[in-house]
């Protein structure tokens, strides 16, 4: 048996068999020596060694050497990654197809790349990409979809530089856009690139052919975006110069309305968008323009204005409808019923509209008989549907006045034959104030009960000291003014006057007691027997002078009294605790002062003040020196916080100073 034994070409390009027993055969070791030591031909061992470098025979020229070193290089292909080459099928199977690029080996490709492909066979050529020499199981790595992108990609480029019109196909819909089919490679259109009017709904582009050009590359992310927008405005701008050397104020155009704002409506001309501002959509009243008109809606509007230098439009709808107080004598009428709808309202009253264009002032003062309203809101509310009275029509001003009082018949026409002066009535406190009571007597019907007519013999200072908010009393009509509507009522009217008989009870020199109800300035407030409210000066409450009447005396104190001054006409008690203290003991003068002391610095000052006389009068006569006693008699001043304001200051700004209260 024969074996072989196979050298390094390095080493030898030939080698000489040797026929060697199976049980003898072993490798052959061939020792190594410096070119210089290895002569043309060796034979060792039974082998032959020819030296690559020399020809048998005498050589190689150098013209041979480079012959034969481009033949060996004619058998290579200079293949690099990411090339695109042309390649031949050579074999297809179920899953996978097999193309020679002209390499040692050939590649292999899924058979889902080449799906533009239907009718592939053996033999045809097709492009491919060279995306790696040797993959993991040291096979050529080709692929015909990313051939076929390169090709498309320098299209999409080619097309992005020169503005060139391509055609898509929307595939789906994303968050801000649509995804389109370019050439086989998906691209992305944002919904601002879609139309020139807002999208509202992107599904209705979906599968639809659109023409677009490409606005920008992303070339690490091969991200490719695209506009049909730029093309519609494109052909817009033509449209646009076209419609605008035509434009002519007072022309009547139809659009559609493409955009709504809170200011007007944007109508689209045919390619020029004009403004239809909120006050040109309608005669009446417009709280919002969608009130009016919706999106995508086709209007007839006319051309109002027209700015050259800024390209603006202004459009209105209005204009193309009759003036609503056009012949308005025809369809309404002083003290005419009407009916409208509620649509606006202010401090002084509420707008009610007849119709579109027509509206009417109800005032505040005209909305109720009995009533102070002092804001609209208190009776009406917005929308609401109302019915009223016309008042005046001035046609000039294109004003309406209305009331709705005038509904129902005036009651203060009947009111006397109801309320005669003179007559009582049972009411209800429904207001208090500085000045007086509020009394309704029937319900929206009240009248004033001023703080003077309260009582015969208290010194009211405030209505709320004997009255509260929701009691029931007794009053009795004093006057009627019907027309300022306002009614007089008095309390103590419907008792009899204590005055005329309390002469006798309390005249000068009568001895009584009295209870300490309030304590002022001046001295102090009694309540007598009999409810009635009398003043004791300071002076006459202790033997001497007290800074502050609230250290020496208390409230609910009781206090023996004498009457020095009793007016009728101005209904006033005056009384005394020193005139009925000089008519009594010793022992119960010094009780007095005991329970009632005076400060000692204040007796001394007192003392000392004492011998003095008056400073004498610029006469002739010197004034005498008036006594202890002298000093006290005479005509008493009330204070101030038992005076009570006439009528006559408040009883005019009644209303006023209700509405205030409340």
């Amino acid at each position: 048996m024969s074996e072989t034994e196979t050298l390094s070409p390095a080493t030898a390009d030939v080698a000489t068999e040797t026929h060697t027993p199976a049980t003898q055969k072993k490798q052959i070791q061939i020792p190594k020596a410096p070119k210089s030591q290895v002569p043309a031909t060796t034979r060792d061992y039974n082998l032959t060694i020819i030296d690559p470098n020399v020809k048998l025979g005498g050589g190689y020229s150098p013209a041979e050497k480079d012959e034969l070193t481009k033949l060996y290089d004619q058998t290579f292909n200079a293949l690099k990654p990411d090339q695109v080459l042309m390649g031949k099928v050579v074999a297809i199977t179920g899953s996978e197809v097999a193309v020679d690029i002209g390499f040692k080996s050939e590649g292999m490709i899924p058979r889902s790349e080449f799906g533009n492909m239907p009718n592939l066979a053996v033999g045809d050529d097709v492009e491919v990409l060279l995306e790696a020499i040797e993959d993991k199981e040291g096979r050529l790595q080709l692929s015909r979809k990313r051939a076929d992108f390169i090709r498309v990609w320098e299209r999409i480029n080619d097309a992005a530089k020169t503005g060139e019109v391509m055609q898509v196909k929307v595939t789906r819909r994303i968050k801000g856009g649509l995804v389109v089919d370019l050439m086989g490679t998906e691209a992305f259109m944002p919904g601002s690139q879609i139309d020139t009017k807002p999208v509202r709904d992107f599904d209705i582009y979906l599968g639809q052919t659109m023409d677009v050009r490409v606005v920008k590359i992303n070339h690490p992310s091969e991200n490719v975006v695209v506009s049909h927008k730029i093309l519609m405005e494109e052909n817009a701008n033509d449209q646009r110069s076209v419609i605008t050397e035509k434009l002519e104020r007072g022309q009547v155009l139809e659009g559609t309305v493409k955009a709504i704002a809170d200011f007007g409506a944007f109508v689209d001309l045919g390619g020029v968008d004009g403004l239809v501002h909120i006050t040109d959509l309608s005669w009446g009243r417009v709280s919002h323009p969608s009130e009016v008109i919706k999106l995508d809606q086709v209007v007839t509007v006319v051309v109002l204005d027209y700015d050259e230098n800024k390209k603006r439009i202004s459009l209105g709808m209005k204009q193309l409808l009759p003036h609503p107080w056009v012949e308005i004598e025809q369809r309404y009428a002083v003290g005419q019923k009407v009916k409208g709808k509620v649509v606006s309202m202010t401090d002084y009253g509420a707008f009610i509209e007849l119709e579109k264009g027509i509206e009417g002032l109800v005032h505040v003062s005209e909305m109720s008989w009995t009533q102070h309203v002092k804001h609209p809101s208190n009776l009406l509310t917005m929308g609401q549907e109302v019915e009223a009275i016309i008042l005046n029509i001035d046609q000039d001003s294109k004003k309406i006045s209305l009331g709705i009082k005038q509904l129902e018949p005036d009651p203060w026409t009947l009111f006397l034959e109801k309320y005669p002066i003179g007559s009582v009535h049972k009411g209800i406190v429904r207001n208090l104030t500085a000045f007086g009571a509020f009394v309704e007597l029937e319900p929206n019907v009240d009248g004033l009960v001023h703080i003077s007519d309260l009582s015969w013999t208290k010194k009211v200072r405030h209505p709320g000291e004997i009255l509260k908010k929701g009691q029931e009393m007794d009053v009795m009509i004093l006057g009627v003014d019907a027309e300022n509507r306002r009614i007089a009522l008095g309390h103590k009217q419907v008792l009899e006057n204590p005055w005329d008989s309390l002469g006798e009870s309390y005249s000068e020199g009568t001895d009584t007691t009295g209870k300490v109800v309030r304590i002022i300035e001046k001295g102090v407030i009694v309540e007598l027997p009999g409810g009635i409210d009398g003043f004791v000066p300071g002076s006459q409450l202790v033997f001497g002078q007290v800074k502050n009447i609230g250290d020496v005396f208390k409230i609910d104190e009781t206090l023996n009294l004498r009457v020095i001054e009793f007016d009728s006409e101005n209904k006033k008690i005056v009384l005394s605790a020193t005139e009925w203290l000089k008519a009594q003991d010793k022992a119960i003068v010094e009780e007095y002062n005991a329970k009632h002391p005076v400060p000692k610095e204040t007796l001394e000052e007192s003392s000392k003040r004492a011998p003095r006389s008056r400073a004498p009068r610029k006469s002739a006569k010197p004034a005498e020196a008036s006594t202890e006693e002298e000093k006290h008699v005479g005509h008493y001043e009330l204070p101030e916080e038992m005076l009570v304001p006439e009528k006559g200051t408040e009883i005019p700004a009644m209303i006023e100073e209700e509405a205030k209260a409340e």
